[in-house]
């Protein structure tokens, strides 16, 4: 009889979360499979039942299919600015080279959805590319912090880092065993172009 009461009394309660915090759950749930899967192809059936509720609740806190992806969409741009943010104690041309390097390895592991970012694969909604203009935005804010660059240059900053992903995109997109250079060359050559694009407007 013991038992039973402290086998009861053990029991797990299941709180219930706020809207925020339930908005949040989903999106996590959502961030965890388009790692595994194109974000058009998630399903909401799918996620529901993953939070533990109802297909309808879903909707209650995101209306549509294209705000949930949104809001995806968002965390992930948010997660990689925090996923690539160099260590501000480190000399400003280190820190330079740290951002360069994390950007194109998180490049290289996410590249599908990298892609999907940049170009808007699969959620055609002009708010798509506003999270990848943050991204740019952000990264383009440490660099010019790190160097020192003057306001007038910052739109060369950003114009380097579309250079800068795209030989990311390009040198990932090989098996890696064939790539022409390897990491830390690319990453040399890519702030080596930076410091060239900069001199121009000196």
């Amino acid at each position: 009889m013991l038992n039973s009461v402290s086998d009861h009394s053990e029991a797990p309660v299941r709180r219930r979360l706020s809207a925020q915090e339930r908005r949040r759950q989903l999106v996590g749930i959502g961030l965890a499979k388009i790692v595994e899967k194109p974000i058009q192809d998630l399903s909401m059936d799918d996620i529901a039942a993953e939070a533990g509720i109802s297909r309808g609740l879903l909707f209650h806190y995101f209306p549509t299919k294209t705000d949930f992806y949104l809001a995806c969409i968002a965390a992930a741009g948010r997660r990689m600015l925090r996923t690539t943010a160099p260590d501000e104690d480190l000399p400003g041309e280190e820190q330079v080279v740290m951002v360069t390097r994390l950007m194109v390895e998180q490049i290289e592991r996410r590249r599908d959805f990298y892609l999907a970012l940049v170009h808007g694969h699969g959620v055609a909604d002009p708010r798509v590319s506003e999270v990848m203009d943050s991204v740019r935005d952000g990264s383009t804010d440490r660099v010019v912090a790190a160097l020192g660059v003057p306001a007038a240059q910052r739109d060369v900053v950003r114009a380097w880092w579309a250079y800068t992903e795209d030989r990311a995109l390009t040198w990932s997109a090989v098996p890696p065993g064939e790539r022409p250079v390897s990491l830390s060359v690319l990453v040399e050559e890519c702030v080596a172009a930076l410091h060239a694009l900069l001199a121009l407007r000196a």
